[in-house]
């Protein structure tokens, strides 16, 4: 209860400090917290946990800014839909009552640095008015046997009771550690894999990994995620239409400027294009 009365006082002042900013008077206004003021402001009262584990991004970017093949965009429209209705899908339908576990959205987003992973997260995240937070496997993954889960323990617990993403990158860190028992080391770096698979089972949100090493992964891995989502590297085309977005609007270029030629003679990613 103390927490939506935090929520509403919030989203109360900060439609206030809008609506004072933007008018001509210096006389403040009494104004309602509209629904995405409200929703923001929840997310400010549950994020405080997990930010002491893991990096916040604000979400800055939108479906216009991303430049993926028809496919990848496809399916990220789908992981949206999915997330949007499975209420209705869990409980209104009933699904809910036949699933113990696998409720969440569990997504890999495969490709080479600088496709656009990490703008994904951002627009799942805008879209579906959820917090994002990128947490780097590298830092996770302990050289000590059980701490790794103790790490990913923390992390899934705290995320219990945040309205938020989880995007774990250079997920190739715990993948490249994947093979054949030779010892009592490969042994339990196979264990936290299957300890981060279970924990994402239980997870009821959207969880994504992010990884280059697609090809290294096995089908009983692959089987465990939702969606597989491609970014390949962009063609001389999509390299066009990134150097076309990259510019700020306010930004007048100069004329001797030719994006067709930048586009065909660097072959960049999106990431360095920018």
């Amino acid at each position: 209860p103390n927490q939506i009365t935090d929520v509403v006082i919030t989203a109360t002042n900060q439609a206030q400090l809008q609506t004072f900013n933007s008018s001509e008077s210096n006389q403040p206004h009494t104004v309602l917290a509209v629904l995405d003021g409200l929703f923001a402001a929840a997310r400010i009262q549950t994020r405080h946990i997990l930010a002491k584990l893991a990096q916040h991004i604000e979400p800055r970017s939108h479906w216009n800014d991303l430049v993926l093949p028809e496919d990848a965009m496809t399916q990220l429209k789908e992981i949206t839909a999915q997330h949007l209705h499975r209420e209705t899908v869990l409980e209104t339908w009933g699904f809910g009552r036949k699933l113990s576990y696998g409720k969440g959205i569990n997504v890999l987003f495969a490709g080479s640095s600088g496709t656009g992973k990490t703008m994904a997260a951002e627009v799942l995240a805008s879209q579906l008015g959820l917090d994002l937070f990128r947490i780097d496997l590298s830092g996770v993954v302990s050289k000590y046997i059980g701490e790794t889960e103790k790490n990913l323990d923390k992390i899934f617990t705290a995320a219990e009771n945040a309205n938020a993403i989880l995007f774990f990158d250079e997920a190739d860190a715990l993948f490249g550690k994947r093979s054949e028992v030779k010892d009592s080391h490969d042994r339990y770096a196979n264990l936290e894999i299957s300890y981060l698979l279970q924990k994402m089972e239980q997870y009821e949100g959207v969880t994504i990994l992010a990884t280059n090493l697609r090809q290294n992964l096995d089908d009983a891995f692959l089987r465990r995620l939702a969606f597989t989502v491609h970014f390949p590297f962009p063609d001389e085309a999509h390299r066009r239409r990134i150097w076309a977005k990259v510019w700020p609007d306010t930004l007048r270029l100069a004329d001797d400027i030719d994006l067709n030629d930048l586009a065909k003679q660097l072959k960049l990613s999106g990431g360095n294009i920018k």
